[in-house]
């Protein structure tokens, strides 16, 4: 399983203090509030960083990172990636997984006939939909609902589903 989540982008400054401007890749950006360390990836390499503060401005997050007091300082971190470790990742509620646990799960039917491997998860905003590639045919696209989605092994990357009428 992988160690640490991306939970956004930083896109640009904002002002002249070492303000970072971030695309979040979270659904919910107020857990930037709780954060207390991040890691900076910069070069395949991970720095922690102290937050300082954090603010938001339309659909971004500013962060201010502790020793982090320039733009010019600020601006050599314009497109890397702000992680954290796994462990401190939120919990999830039963049946809700992270989407980085489902990337490349094998998707079987019920009978155990293969159907492909998850490359994909979006939102619609009354659920997640997964694309599933399969060998031959076209993609698949399945509701992240209990009447497809049966089962979910993680650890074994393996997903059980029904295929209801229509789909």
């Amino acid at each position: 399983m992988q160690e640490y989540f991306e939970i956004g982008q930083i896109v640009n400054t904002s002002g002249l203090k070492g303000i970072v401007k971030v695309n979040p890749f979270t659904d919910d950006v107020s857990r930037f509030e709780e954060i207390k360390k991040v890691f900076i990836e910069k070069n395949k390499e991970l720095t922690e960083y102290e937050i300082e503060e954090v603010r938001f401005h339309k659909n971004q997050v500013l962060i201010k990172f502790k020793n982090i007091d320039s733009i010019e300082e600020a601006e050599k971190f314009r497109n890397c990636y702000i992680k954290i470790s796994r462990k401190d990742a939120r919990k999830l509620p039963e049946d809700t997984y992270f989407i980085v646990d489902l990337i490349d799960t094998n998707v079987y039917l019920e009978n155990n006939e293969y159907v492909g491997k998850i490359i994909d998860v979006f939102s619609t905003g009354s659920n997640d939909v997964y694309v599933i590639k399969r060998e031959e045919n076209t993609d698949l696209l399945i509701p992240a609902i209990k009447d497809v989605v049966k089962k979910v092994d993680i650890k074994n990357k393996k997903m059980i589903i029904n295929l209801i009428k229509g789909l």
